[in-house]
């Protein structure tokens, strides 16, 4: 039984719909491979979230809260993959191999397995997330019962919310690419993604 699951509900929607890694990423590879791309990216990012409930019920996160030395850690392992990912899209764009240039040929260059890989490690070495579990999750928790159980549940309602909402975004970014018909449009979006990924690592960096 989760405490106040409708407050749990709105908050953990809030969280996903807001723009932030997750969306760079499923944006970035929905435009490199279409739907399927990003749909799977999508699911490895989920599939992350099981891996910080059970670190957090655990009490593992706890641990990496509270130890500055090992949060800088995976944060700086965290940061430099995402500027990895973000290098890689912006040199592909330099070098003119951008994966949007063509529908049938984006189709070719599309790798499920890499995608959810992709997906599962952004998410798996955001420490960010695994503090957000740490802290949001016990408010939720009612003591009485397993707090295991119920934070596997809590984990299950945000994949399959974030799911939806990034699944739409990946198909909404192939419908814009079918009615607009501009790949100089894609390469633009893949570059701005590429530059938010290394970004967003710049800033885990700094932060570390």
């Amino acid at each position: 039984m989760i405490i106040n699951l409708e407050a749990f509900l709105i908050a953990i929607t809030i969280l996903t719909i807001t723009p932030g890694l997750d969306t760079a990423l499923v944006i970035r590879n929905a435009s490199r491979g279409g739907a399927k791309d990003g749909i799977a990216t999508s699911f490895g990012i989920c599939v992350g979230l099981f891996v910080h409930a059970t670190l957090s019920a655990v009490g593992i996160s706890a641990i990496l809260a509270q130890s500055a030395q090992w949060f800088g850690i995976v944060k700086m392992i965290g940061a430099v993959y995402l500027i990895w990912l973000g290098f890689c899209t912006l040199k592909d764009i330099y070098k003119g191999k951008s994966n949007s240039t063509d529908w049938a040929t984006n189709q070719t260059h599309y790798s499920g397995m890499r995608s959810i890989r992709e997906g599962f490690l952004s998410n798996i070495l955001n420490p960010k997330t695994a503090v957000f579990y740490l802290a949001f999750l016990p408010q939720f928790i009612d003591p009485q019962t397993s707090a295991f159980a119920q934070t596997l549940l809590m984990a299950s309602i945000h994949f399959v919310i974030a799911m939806i909402w990034q699944s739409g975004l990946a198909l909404s970014l192939i419908s814009a690419k079918s009615l607009l018909g501009s790949n100089a449009f894609l390469r633009r979006m893949e570059a701005t993604t590429g530059a938010v990924l290394v970004g967003l690592g710049i800033k885990l960096m700094i932060e570390a």
